[in-house]
């Protein structure tokens, strides 16, 4: 054995336990209660192979719906198909929900528990939209599928017991952000949106050209993830220059007009930062906007933590109590 070949296996020893030093300070500066074992794991999205697993591990995803609210599913004309969760009790209004996954994995069955249970608490209609996803349909598809659905959605309103001027969008994630450039397209083409439910909302691939991040953006969704997600959905990496209106709501110059927004987003999000900004410059704008931000939080960790960590659960209830406020008082 060569001086050199003894050295490889020291090395990569040494590099084995660099990174498992990096990743306990990440970890460690996650409050204890969220702290969970696949935190552990550097999961990220960085090539097709990568896609194909996380599609197979998650993007399969499906929930069960709560009792209490009735779930049906009808396909929309220019559109695909979405799942409509009917309350007992309704107060007249309605919440178009897009299901997050970097707009490259997901599926609206995944979200059959978060937005049944909207709609049992809330007394809204909520309709959970299927869109295409990147790569293999890059922008604008998923936003053509998800307005195609929110003009279903008011063409029916009448028999679903829904007031067409108490439609909100939202979304969570890639969700929040297509559900904002879905605000913004509303807006100019006249269909009345009524509220933006934006949780954590991935709304700018100028992210992905800064340099430093704040040491934000470790876990769950990464600056790799990110990186990759965005180059799927603009169908090029991105840039300084991207003159489409709505492939990237943050890029939109005039906010004025659109509708009232709320947005969550832990501190230790990647998207902290754009998500604050966005707020901003819609407060800026003269839009009405109440900017949450949960310390200590990192990326959709609300998903698996609202059921046993008192935090989590009280985030999820500041977006649900936003939404009735905003439409869904009797």
């Amino acid at each position: 054995m060569t001086a050199r070949s003894r050295r490889l296996p020291r090395l990569a020893a040494l590099g084995l336990a660099a990174a498992l030093a990096r990743r306990a300070r990440t970890v460690a500066a996650v409050p204890p209660e969220l702290r969970r074992p696949d935190l552990w794991l550097p999961l990220s999205i960085g090539s097709r192979l990568e896609l194909r697993i996380g599609r197979r591990l998650f993007g399969s995803r499906v929930t069960e719906p709560v009792a209490g609210v009735t779930v049906t599913r009808h396909d929309v004309p220019g559109g695909q198909d979405v799942f409509v969760y009917e309350p007992a009790r309704r107060t007249g209004g309605a919440l178009l929900w897009v299901h997050g996954g970097g707009t490259v994995i997901g599926q609206p069955e995944g979200d059959h528990d978060v937005c049944s249970r909207m709609a049992r608490d809330l007394g809204v209609v909520v309709v959970s939209a299927r869109y295409r996803l990147a790569p293999e349909h890059p922008f604008p598809a998923a936003l053509d599928d998800l307005l195609a659905a929110l003009c279903d959605l008011h063409r029916r309103a009448g028999g679903l017991g829904v007031d067409p001027a108490r439609v909100a969008v939202g979304g969570a994630s890639a969700g929040g952000g297509l559900a904002a450039a879905l605000a913004q397209r509303a807006r100019d083409e006249g269909v009345p949106v009524a509220f933006q439910l934006l949780v954590y909302p991935m709304l700018d691939d100028r992210t992905v050209l800064r340099r430093s991040t704040a040491g934000r953006g470790r876990l769950v969704w990464t600056p790799r993830s990110n990186r990759w997600a965005w180059t799927a959905y603009l169908g090029h990496a991105p840039r300084a220059d991207e003159p489409r209106p709505y492939a990237a709501p943050a890029r939109r110059l005039d906010l004025s007009g659109l509708p009232p927004a709320w947005i969550g987003v832990g501190a230790l999000d990647l998207f902290h930062d754009e998500d604050v900004a966005y707020a901003r410059r819609l407060e800026a704008a003269g839009v009405p906007v109440r900017l949450h931000v949960e310390p200590g939080m990192y990326h959709a960790a609300e998903l698996e933590l609202q059921t046993t960590v008192a935090t989590m659960r009280a985030f999820q209830q500041a977006a649900f109590d936003a939404l009735g406020a905003a439409v869904g008082a009797a």
